[in-house]
C-alpha cells in the first residue's frame, strides 16, 4: 500500500505570515476545513470536486480546526484573540465565540458531555498561562481553565475512557484530563523524548502515538502511560493522523517537507513521501483513505490516496 498523489487544490494566497495549521474533515457533508492562519480564516474544500469553495473569516490567527459530525458542528481556536468559535456548516454567519485561555491551539471534543477542550499555548512572560480551557458547547460558556505544567501541543479525546490526552512540550509529558472532572489534571504520563508534538490514538489497541521534536515516535499504553515502543523519525514532526483501516500512521514533517508513513502494528516505516518545505500539517478523510498535505510556499493542498 502506498500514498499516491491525485492532484492539487489551489487555496487563497497568504495575506500575512503563518501559513496553514490544523485541519479536519466533515465526511458526511464532504467538506474539509483548514485553518489558514496567514489569512485569519478557515478555508473550506469540497472533497468530492476537490476544489476550494469559500472561507470563514474574522478568525484572528486561527490555529485549530475540528469537526463533530454527530452534532454537525465546526470548532476553531483563534490565538489572535484568545477565543474558540463554534458554528454549523449551514449557518456559518451565526458563528459564536467564547473567550478561553492564552493562545488556544489544539482542540478535542467530547460529544456525550458536549465538552470542548482548547489546549492553550500560553505566554512564557505570563505566570499561570499554560492551561487547558473547557467549554460547555451547549451553553457556549467557559467552565474551567485548568493549569498544566507547560506549553501544550496536540490533544485528542478517548470516548470509551472519557479522557482527554494533551501533549505538553516541556516538561515532556501527556496530561490526562477526565471529562467527569475537567477542573484538574487527573494523571501525567512522562514522555522520554523532548517536545511531544503530534498525537494519535488507536482505540482498539489502546495506544497513544506521540511524535516528539526530538525526532522520535513514542508509543504509550493509554491506560497506564507505560512506554511500549520508540522509533526514530526523519525530522521534527507536527501533525499526525491514525488510519485504523490501513493500520497506518501519517506524520507531517515540515523540514525538509515529508509525510512519513508507519505501520502501527510493526512500527516499521512503510514509505516517505515528499511534500514541500514548511508543509507541517495534514488532514485525513477516513471515508476515502485520503490524506491532504497543506503546502505553504505554493498555498495549495496536495491530495494523496492510500492504497489506491
Amino acid at each position: 500500500m502506498a500514498l499516491r498523489l491525485r492532484g492539487f487544490i489551489g487555496l487563497p494566497a497568504h495575506r500575512g505570515s503563518g501559513g496553514f495549521d490544523h485541519a479536519d474533515v466533515h465526511a458526511r457533508r464532504g467538506l474539509l476545513y483548514v485553518a489558514h492562519t496567514a489569512n485569519d480564516a478557515l478555508d473550506v474544500i469540497d472533497c468530492a470536486s476537490q476544489t476550494y469553495v469559500r472561507s470563514v473569516s474574522d478568525l484572528p490567527a486561527v490555529a485549530g480546526a475540528l469537526v463533530c459530525e454527530e452534532h454537525d458542528l465546526v470548532f476553531t481556536s483563534n490565538r489572535g484573540e484568545d477565543t474558540i468559535a463554534v458554528f454549523s456548516p449551514d449557518r456559518q454567519e451565526a458563528l459564536v465565540k467564547v473567550r478561553v485561555g492564552v493562545k488556544p491551539n489544539g482542540l478535542a471534543y467530547d460529544p456525550a458531555d458536549r465538552l470542548l477542550l482548547a489546549a492553550n499555548v500560553g505566554d512564557p512572560a505570563r505566570s499561570g498561562s499554560y492551561t487547558v480551557s473547557l467549554v460547555n458547547v451547549e451553553t457556549r460558556s467557559l467552565i474551567a481553565d485548568t493549569p498544566v505544567a507547560g506549553r501544550t501541543r496536540w490533544t485528542i479525546f478517548d470516548p470509551a475512557a472519557r479522557r482527554f490526552y494533551v501533549n505538553v512540550s516541556d516538561p515532556p509529558q501527556i496530561a490526562v484530563v477526565e471529562a467527569g472532572d475537567p477542573t484538574r489534571v487527573a494523571e501525567v504520563f512522562a514522555v522520554p523524548a523532548a517536545g511531544p508534538h503530534g498525537l494519535g490514538f488507536d482505540p482498539e489497541s489502546r495506544r497513544l502515538f506521540c511524535a516528539a521534536d526530538a525526532k522520535v515516535l513514542v508509543v504509550l499504553d493509554a491506560r497506564s502511560g507505560k512506554v511500549v515502543a520508540e522509533q526514530e523519525i526523519a525530522g521534527v514532526p507536527d501533525v499526525v493522523f491514525f488510519n485504523a483501516a490501513r493500520r497506518a500512521l501519517y506524520i507531517a514533517i515540515g523540514d525538509p517537507g515529508l509525510i512519513e508513513v508507519f505501520d502501527t502494528g510493526t512500527l516499521r516505516r512503510r514509505e516517505t513521501v515528499v511534500t514541500e518545505k514548511g508543509a507541517h500539517t495534514l488532514a485525513f478523510d477516513a471515508s476515502s483513505d485520503t490524506v491532504y498535505a497543506f503546502l505553504p510556499e505554493t498555498h495549495r493542498a496536495a491530495v494523496f490516496v492510500d492504497g489506491a
